[in-house]
């Protein structure tokens, strides 16, 4: 019995707005009044043209990262290549997990690999879609929260765990938190 359920993040709109900087720029190095021709390209080392791709690239990167979120009867496991390599974390060393609303902007800052806004650092989250229900982990010291594409089916899939391994950890309750 597992659950595994993988998510990366959707920035197209980020695009659009590198294609009109992109506009602007190229416009001013090559069709301005002081315009930049092929042998001043060679003599700079085409630098205007990496620092142009340079954020596309970086940008592909991180939208083609995934994070891959596998619950079963031993804990939880996860890893969001190359900021988080893969890390377990058991059942014995969670004292809460539900599943709770939250709001990315305000809590966290945005969407990611986030940490906590207001002097909350022990508060971690792994956002990666636009909705509002998200896998939440008391630890001892610090909380992680897993945003969810599949909220009803985790739900669903704790609810099943709980009862059949015993795990006292999960809450199953429906209460708003």
């Amino acid at each position: 019995m597992e659950f595994e359920e993988t998510q990366q993040l959707k920035l197209w709109w980020l695009y659009i707005l590198l294609g009109i900087e992109t506009i602007i720029v190229c416009s001013v190095l090559f069709l301005g009044k002081h315009k930049m021709g092929w042998e001043e390209l060679k003599n700079v080392y085409f630098l205007p043209i990496l620092s142009i791709a340079l954020p596309y690239i970086i940008i592909y990167i991180v939208t083609k990262n995934r994070l891959t979120l596998k619950i079963d009867q031993y804990g939880i496991s996860y890893h969001y290549w190359p900021f988080v390599r893969k890390k377990h974390i058991s059942w014995t060393a969670v004292k809460k997990a539900y599943i709770r609303k939250y709001d990315a902007l305000s809590e966290y800052g945005g969407w990611g690999l986030r940490t906590g806004l207001w002097f909350k650092f022990n508060d971690k989250a792994y956002i990666f879609n636009d909705k509002t229900l998200g896998l939440q982990l008391e630890l001892d010291p610090k909380k992680v929260l897993f945003s969810t594409e599949k909220p009803d089916e985790l739900a669903l899939f704790l609810i099943n765990l709980k009862r059949q391994y015993n795990i006292t950890a999960i809450e199953t309750d429906v209460r708003e938190r």
